[in-house]
Formats: C-alpha cells, structure tokens, sequence
C-alpha cells in the first residue's frame, strides 16, 4: 500500500493552484457573461440576479448566427485539407532517408520559421485576382497553406516513432505504397491526427488579423470580428462580449471534450518518440 508522503502532498497543492489560476479567468467570464448590464459591482463578486438576455442580444446584435456558421465552415474545410495534404506529405518524408527527402523535409519546416506577414500583401493581391475576397473561401486557402508546415512536423515526429513491419508485411502482400498508407499506417495515425485536428482548429477557430483582412467590406464574418464589434470607440458592452465570448468558446470545448483521449495520447505518443 503507497504511503501519502509530503511529497504528494506538495504535489496536489501545486495541482490544486494550478486549478486555481486556470479556472480564475473562466470564472470571471462566465461571471460577467450572465451579469446584467445594471449591475457595476467588482468582476470577482458573484451575481446575485443571474440573466440569460445578454446571450440573446449578443447573438442578435452581433449577427453571431451568420458568423458561427461561416467559422465552422472555414475551420472544418481547412482543417480537412491541412490533414489530408500534410498526411499524405509526410509519410514520405518521415520513410524515405534520401538526401533529397532531407532537404524538402527542411524546406517545409520553414515555412514554421517565416512569418507570414511577409507576404500579407502579394497573398492579399492573389486573392483578389482570384475573385475571393469577401469569402470565406479565401480564408480556406489561406490556412490550408499557411498550417501544413507545422502539422507535417507533428506527422513526421510520429511516424519516426512508428515500427515499419506492417508496413513491409503489406508490401510484401502486394500492396502499393498508397493502400499500405490508407490501410495500414492511416488508422495508426489517430492520436497523432486527433492531436493536430484541435491544435488546427483553435489556431484556425481564434484567427483574427486574417478574416478582418480578407473579409473587410463585406457581410461576411467569423466568430472573432463579430465579437470585436461590441467594442466602441465611446461604448463598449462588456456583458455582450463576454456572453459573446461564451458562444464562441462552446463549440471548440465540445470538440475538445469529445476528443480528450485522444489528444492526451497523441501528446504522449509524441513525448515517447
């Protein structure tokens, strides 16, 4: 039977402010989300008249309606093309030891290293002779480019990690490089592209500077330049952003609830390797 040390001790308190200081600022969210605006008391007192109106004028002021549905199409068409391409890229990479495979592997890993501000204007000029401005198409192009270089780095990671022998066995089987991947080495792949399907979505999901330069000018919008219109340069309704803030976090939890395990072991599978 493990005996309770101070050692633990130490460690739950540690755990126990940890909870604290994350659960802090969700608190007060929450808190200001279903204050009433008549109420101007301190962020950190509880409310004592609870309301659910400012979620009802933050969605109809806001337009979050249109919004939400224009972030979940950007996010889910993105985040599709990023798996699919990085995938398929980085398999090769990750098996073939060629020197040539060496270099592309590099020349995909900078794209982590440049910032793609550098090329906000020729992007902004190509979207526009592409007739995409204003949709949110171009906001799918534009991220399907700018997350396979970090996404081909968690899949090369994890495939190093990974035994080749049911691999060679299906070659072996006559399989071709193609079906071995979808058969074989896809399915094996779902930590890891669970793992990478959240961290694409919150980026993709959070994005600001982007949609409010490809979509400016239009009816068009995400979920963050919606919420960013509360903000007034006299007023600014704090309660509808908050109760907005609280709308637009939802459904990135639920992703995140629903594939917890599957995350945790794509991260530790990714420690291990």
């Amino acid at each position: 039977m493990t005996r309770y040390r101070p050692r633990t001790l130490g460690l739950e308190l540690a755990m126990i402010a940890a909870a604290l200081v994350i659960g802090f600022p969700v608190y007060v969210l929450v808190n200001l989300a279903v204050r009433p605006a008549s109420d101007t008391s301190s962020p950190l007192r509880p409310t004592s008249s609870p309301t659910l109106e400012n979620f009802t004028q933050a969605w109809q002021q806001g337009s979050l309606g249109g919004a939400l549905v224009n972030s979940v199409l950007v996010t889910v068409c993105s985040v599709a093309v990023v798996l699919a391409v990085s995938s398929l890229a980085a398999y090769p990479l990750a098996r073939i030891t060629a020197r040539w495979s060496r270099a592309t592997y590099l020349l995909v890993l900078l794209g982590l290293v440049l910032p793609f501000q550098l090329a906000s204007l020729p992007l902004y000029q190509t979207m526009r002779d592409l007739g995409l401005l204003g949709t949110p198409w171009a906001l799918v192009l534009f991220y399907s480019g700018l997350q396979v270089p970090f996404t081909v780095f968690l899949y090369v990671g994890f495939l190093r990690a990974l035994p080749r022998d049911f691999e060679d066995a299906a070659l072996i089987d006559g399989c071709t490089p193609l079906k071995s991947f979808r058969y074989v080495v896809l399915p094996m792949l779902k930590p890891i592209t669970v793992t990478a399907l959240v961290l694409n979505a919150v980026a993709v999901w959070n994005d600001f500077f982007t949609p409010l330069l490809y979509l400016s000018g239009s009816a068009q919008q995400t979920m963050p330049v919606a919420i960013a219109g509360f903000v007034g340069q006299y007023v600014t309704d704090w309660n509808l952003i908050f109760a907005a803030l609280v709308i637009s976090i939802l459904p990135v939890l639920v992703v995140y609830f629903l594939l917890q395990r599957s995350i945790i072991n794509g991260f530790a599978g990714g420690l291990k390797g």
